[in-house]
């Protein structure tokens, strides 16, 4: 039940940080860099920072009242376990399972759809604090081997392993450097396609990150051996990703150049010529699926909202004159398409809510797929020779759930889901639009208690992403059953920037149109105060990653708009970002500060820039990961450093460093517990929420 705000509890001043202060000139204006030593994290200087830091953020943490009550009830909620998708090769099912505390997803099997499951990779045994993460797998098209990959506390930095299906074997194929590898097995067996990073040596130093190549793997061979298949040559930050035909003939390559634009790349491995381009050098993005003769190819060339073609593979370098009109653009965005069971299983999203329909290889439309509700589906799982489709799906107040789909008739039925210990019944989810400063419609989702009065005295947690073409669906969040348990009321808003609404509403809110992003989300506070749902002393918002960016956009922006914020795993030096861990790969989406007009957009917003002395902050929790191989930790180091010595809200400025994790993939139950445990605390005490139920 809903309790009137109280005070919140005193704190002591966070601990004097010296500058490190660095002026310099950048296309004829002045930088001024205060805290330019915290960069480095190895120094004696920072090392003393973080200890101070993190004393100062334990004493304020785990003194909040109710924090046992809080812990406990998140530690249920965690606690609920998780599925995927499964993927059909050969007799077998693949897909992963995690129960209880398991701090690592298990990679279950079983022959046949009726068969028993049993455990394949089980990562748990290996590491007892959860820091050996599972990244990725994929079974071989017979299903007798399977590729996977793991990597150390969250950094990501995969290494390949294959293991026999039938006994559990591990061969003795041992890959190093395979991050978010793509392997495409081929059709006996015998090795596969795959992408890994160079090692320390094999270029330039600090470029070890970058130049993902594509390379041939024989079983039993030496990988310092396998053969080079694509990439030199080619802009260090492209990024490829392999497919094969279901005969092993042709080889798809796929390559991203950032968000917006991407190439299509086959290659003929029965004659062994070049790689034919399909569509390169073209600013739009392609996917595509080779089978059965044809590549099916997904663009929003000509169709901001996607279309398919479908081109003979024997008329590759005939150009567009061969690419043959499928799937046409409809009102909804088209995410992608799967050849299963001998159709076309398109995914859709509409309004930020998942649409499913199958159609068949000629592109005539067969089925509108029902789903549960509105939500989102999270993953397709079958091949062409499959009898059965798979997806899973989930939504605010719907747990995951695993549903079969026969493509010929467009009949679901439910294959496993979670047990959940909520109840979702007295809670209500709304769509609802805003107007951003421009006019701009804007989306939100509202999750609340259902017939909650509109006074302006709810407590309130907003968020958002906003980047990338990500598109912000509806989701099953764990914890958030405990903010609503307690009269919260949760926002998450459409943001341009996102993939919502096709490219155009991402490329509103990349680049020089970045400020859209944050005017967006500040207009959805502000409606949110408008129309009663809460006030400035109750909202808080939340936000990780490029949703770090906007938090640290909004607060420097509107201050005095909110209450409080966690900014997760953050961009915040936008005018350095792109000099650390893999961040010039994200230049595309953000621009570089090198470039003498991109500067000044990125100068216009940068958080850690527009930081002013003598202004009231709302209360601000940091969060990073010592391992963070994405975003650097400098950010959040900078950032709180610079807010404790500007803000005179005397609200607590907080940063909390995260030992043995990364950026959040793969990060144990344990950890997580943890950190949801200090994160919902702060924002309980800071919004007056009392930590009980």
């Amino acid at each position: 039940m809903r309790a009137a705000p109280r005070a919140p509890m005193a704190h002591l001043p966070p601990p004097c940080t010296p500058p490190s202060l660095v002026e310099e000139t950048l296309h004829g204006r002045r930088i001024v860099d205060p805290y330019r030593g915290l960069e480095n994290a190895s120094t004696p200087g920072t090392q003393a920072f973080l200890n101070a830091q993190d004393a100062h953020a334990r004493g304020y943490l785990d003194r909040v009242p109710g924090r046992a009550g809080i812990q406990a009830r998140l530690t249920e909620l965690l606690a609920i376990g998780s599925l995927g998708v499964p993927q059909i090769a050969g007799p077998f099912i693949f897909h992963t399972r995690r129960e209880g505390l398991q701090n690592q997803p298990v990679i279950f099997v079983r022959e046949g759809e009726h068969g028993a499951d049993r455990p394949l990779v089980d990562l748990n045994p290996l590491r007892p604090d959860g820091t050996l993460a599972l990244d990725w797998w994929f079974p071989s098209l017979d299903g007798e081997l399977l590729a996977y990959g793991s990597s150390e506390n969250g950094s990501e930095v995969s290494t390949l392993y294959v293991r026999r299906t039938r006994d559990g074997a591990v061969l003795p194929d041992r890959i190093e450097r395979t991050r978010a590898a793509s392997v495409a097995w081929k059709p006996d067996g015998s090795g596969f396609f795959y992408t890994r990073y160079p090692h320390p040596g094999e270029v330039p130093a600090g470029e070890e990150v970058y130049h993902r190549h594509v390379f041939e793997h024989q079983l039993g061979a030496d990988p310092a051996q396998d053969r080079p298949v694509f990439g030199a040559g080619r802009a260090p930050q492209d990024w490829p990703s392999v497919a094969l035909s279901e005969d092993g003939r042709w080889l798809l390559i796929e390559v991203s150049q950032g968000w917006s634009r991407s190439e299509i790349l086959v290659q003929d491995l029965a004659t062994g010529g070049a790689p034919v381009p399909v569509a390169v050098e073209r600013d739009f993005l392609y996917r595509g699926e080779v089978f059965a003769g044809h590549l099916y190819l997904t663009t929003n060339e000509g169709a901001p909202r996607y279309q398919v073609f479908r081109i003979p593979l024997t008329q590759l370098g005939a150009g567009r004159a061969a690419w043959q009109p499928l799937i046409p653009e409809s009102d909804a965005i088209l995410q992608g398409t799967k050849v299963i069971a001998g159709h076309l299983v398109a995914l859709y999203e509409q309004d930020a809510s998942s649409r499913l329909r199958v159609f068949t290889l000629d592109g005539t439309p067969r089925h509108e797929v029902q789903l549960p509700t509105l939500g989102t589906v999270f993953g397709l799982g079958g091949e062409w020779d499959s009898p059965t489709a798979f997806f899973g799906f989930h939504s605010y107040t719907v747990p995951p759930s695993l549903f079969r789909l026969d493509p010929q008739t467009g009949a679901t039925s439910r294959w496993a889901q979670i047990a959940a210990p909520v109840d979702p019944s007295p809670y209500v989810v709304e769509q609802h639009w805003c107007r951003s400063k421009d006019g701009t419609r804007v989306p939100l989702f509202l999750v609340a208690r259902r017939g909650i009065q509109r006074d302006g005295s709810h407590p309130a947690l907003l968020t958002g992403y906003g980047g990338f073409n990500v598109s912000r669906t509806p989701g099953f969040v764990r914890s958030l059953y405990f903010w609503l348990e307690r009269g919260g009321i949760y926002a998450d808003a459409n943001l341009r920037g996102g993939g919502e609404y096709g490219e155009g509403w991402h490329r509103a809110g990349m680049l020089d149109q970045k400020q859209n992003t944050f005017d967006d989300f500040i207009a959805a506070a502000e409606y949110l105060i408008a129309e009663g749902y809460t006030s400035h002393e109750r909202l808080a918002i939340q936000g990780g990653s490029n949703g770090g960016l906007l938090i640290g956009a909004a607060i420097t922006q509107r201050p005095e708009l909110f209450r409080a914020a966690v900014c997760a795993v953050p961009l915040l030096d936008m005018l350095r970002y792109h000099r650390f861990q893999i961040a010039k790969l994200w230049i595309p989406e953000y621009g570089s500060a090198d470039d003498a007009a991109q500067f000044e957009w990125l100068a216009a917003y940068s958080p850690y820039h527009h930081v002013r002395d003598g202004v009231p902050y709302p209360a601000v929790l940091l969060l990073t990961g010592e391992s963070d191989t994405r975003v650097d930790p400098m950010h959040a180091r900078k950032m709180a450093a610079r807010l404790q010595a500007a803000s005179c809200s005397g609200h607590p400025i907080l940063l909390r460093v995260e030992r043995k994790a990364g950026h959040g993939a793969g990060k144990p139950i344990t950890k997580q517990i943890e950190e949801s445990t200090d994160i919902w605390a702060f924002i309980c005490e800071q919004l007056g929420v009392g930590g009980g139920a």
